[in-house]
């Protein structure tokens, strides 16, 4: 019983799992960034290739 409770008060995992939130949200923010990013020089490309 006492290391079931040892285990359930130890917050080590607890800031691991706050880490790997923080790392998802920030990949999905560049993902976003990048794809918005790609659309636009995509356009841009297409548009110098009409204006030849």
């Amino acid at each position: 019983m006492r290391v079931l409770m040892k285990i359930l008060r130890c917050e080590k995992g607890a800031s691991a799992i706050e880490y790997a939130l923080v790392a998802t949200l920030i990949s999905i923010a560049a993902i976003g960034a990048f794809h918005n990013l790609g659309n636009k020089i995509d356009m841009m490309y297409n548009n110098v290739g009409n204006a030849m």
